[in-house]
């Protein structure tokens, strides 16, 4: 079962990256709306991409429930529920940065099962069955992944993103003020899904973001568990108010230091 969703969430996400780029213009595209803040931004063709993608998704599975972030949810009876982000990296995608992603993850009864990630510009693609491991596809092989060891907490690169909100963005600032010294270093790509496929990939040593919706994690999230890493919030679970992820070799050092430092 997992496995026909995940295919499913690969074709049409290939599609979907097919039809961004294809609608990209030359130079800085569009803002057609904001969310939280005048820097959050929508474009037209993340609405017009999560239309395409939940038609083609409801023309094979017609009862399933729908969770995308521009909006338009929709209640399913089969307990199967399509968890999307049409445009992972707006911001970039905008600014013609090519780091932009299509995510698409199916839940069951409320868990991640299956996980599909392409960046739009580059088309490099990673998937991932619960239980079954993650892999990067090279054409239709997979090549398995599983992420390395770091050396240390000390000597961990983080991958990591700030909130659109100006009041949370100086609350992490400071925070981070304390935490970046006591690493190696930290990169802001600004891609969540993204960030997670490459900490899976041994990219990153480790990543902390605050303020990620469900079609953020839900995708690179498994990706990245599926790969063996840790991921937690402060009080559980990873969630809105912070994800946090590890090699378990470092997990509860670096998990105690995000922590402490006030984020």
């Amino acid at each position: 079962m997992s496995e026909t969703l995940l295919a499913l969430a690969r074709e049409v996400g290939r599609e979907a990256a097919a039809f961004v780029a294809g609608r990209r213009p030359v130079g800085r595209v569009d803002i057609a709306s904001t969310k939280s803040s005048p820097t959050d931004v929508v474009t037209e063709i993340d609405e017009a991409c999560e239309r395409l993608i939940r038609e083609r998704i409801f023309a094979v599975r017609p009862d399933d429930g729908f969770v995308g972030e521009e909006g338009n949810d929709v209640v399913g009876t089969t307990g199967v529920d399509w968890v999307v982000d049409p445009i992972d990296g707006t911001v970039n995608f905008v600014y013609g940065i090519p780091t932009y992603g299509v995510s698409i993850a199916a839940q069951q009864d409320g868990e991640v099962v299956a996980g599909y990630v392409i960046n739009i510009a580059s088309g490099a693609e990673w998937g991932s069955v619960r239980g079954a491991g993650a892999w990067r596809y090279d054409g239709d092989a997979r090549r398995m992944l599983a992420a390395p060891q770091p050396e240390s907490v000390a000597h961990a690169l983080v991958a990591t993103g700030f909130n659109y909100i100006p009041e949370i963005r100086t609350t992490q600032a400071a925070a981070m003020a304390t935490f970046l010294p006591q690493v190696r270093d930290i990169r802001r790509i600004g891609s969540a899904a993204l960030d997670l496929c490459a900490l899976a990939e041994g990219q990153y040593d480790a990543y902390l973001e605050q303020g990620l919706k469900a079609w953020d994690l839900a995708a690179g999230g498994l990706i990245a568990a599926e790969a063996g890493l840790i991921l937690s919030g402060f009080d559980g679970g990873p969630d809105e108010r912070m994800v946090m992820a590890a090699h378990p070799a470092i997990a509860e050092e670096y998990f105690a230091l995000v922590r402490a430092c006030g984020f």
